[in-house]
């Protein structure tokens, strides 16, 4: 693959916090590798800004390989950037030209306030993990692997939607700021498992509360979700979230 370097133009969004109004900035980046990930493009920057005393741009990362899910970044209108079932820090500056301009924002949701700059606060994900997104199990070591046996089907299906990193890549494309297809994804892989039985209708019911409590938007089935998830989960789970909410809701009222 042909290495080569770039002068880009970044509209970068800054807020200093939540009741800020924020505006865009604008700064110019020269001697970008087509090889450097986007995150380090940033750091590049950011290294630009402190040398001329300026405080540097705000964004979340940690492991920098696809899968923490912090790395959110809305990057030309589509969140984690131009490429399929991708995280931003897995994007790499090969996807642009010389001479591009890069817009770059944070999530833009109610539920999902701006801490700083592009960081955002997503512990309403957390808080619908904690409301059930849990399974009874008693300490102690490891069972067994095979000591309850699961159908391979839905082994598969469920392994697909553990694959969920919340990252929130799906409210942000949502034009209702939804947040169904992380809540179905962290509903179905539990509802598809044996051991996720015990709390199977308490789960449903429970999580999809605080979800609406958190002020994410309702499900019109657009697709968007689906079409940005970087680990490509499939709406499909959603599908499978109402049908649990729906069984539990009429179990509740037997």
């Amino acid at each position: 693959m042909q290495h080569y370097i770039m002068n880009l133009t970044l509209k970068v969004w800054r807020q200093r916090n939540a009741s800020d109004a924020g505006h865009f900035e604008t700064y110019p980046v020269e001697g970008i590798s087509s090889e450097m990930s986007f995150l380090e493009m940033i750091d590049v920057l950011n290294e630009k800004l402190l040398k001329e005393g300026k405080e540097p741009i705000a964004f979340d990362h940690d492991c920098r390989e696809g899968i923490c899910g912090m790395c959110s970044m809305y990057i030309n209108g589509r969140p984690h950037g131009p490429w399929h079932n991708n995280t931003t820090c897995q994007l790499h500056m090969r996807a642009y030209q010389d001479g591009d301009t890069i817009v770059i924002e944070p999530w833009r949701a109610n539920s999902f306030p701006v801490i700083k700059d592009l960081m955002v606060d997503r512990g309403a994900f957390d808080r619908i993990i904690q409301a059930g997104g849990f399974i009874s199990v008693n300490t102690g070591s490891a069972v067994d692997a095979n000591a309850i046996p699961v159908e391979k089907e839905k082994a598969d299906y469920a392994f697909a939607a553990a694959a969920c990193i919340g990252c929130g890549a799906c409210v942000a494309a949502c034009k209702n700021s939804s947040a169904m297809l992380f809540v179905a994804a962290k509903v179905s892989h539990l509802a598809l498992l044996p051991q996720g039985h015990p709390e199977k209708k308490k789960r449903a019911l429970s999580m999809v509360a605080q979800m609406d409590k958190e002020g994410f938007g309702a499900c019109t089935n657009t697709g968007a979700c689906e079409a940005v998830c970087p680990k490509g989960i499939s709406i499909e789970n959603i599908a499978r979230l109402n049908r649990e909410y729906m069984m539990a809701g009429l179990a509740e009222n037997e």
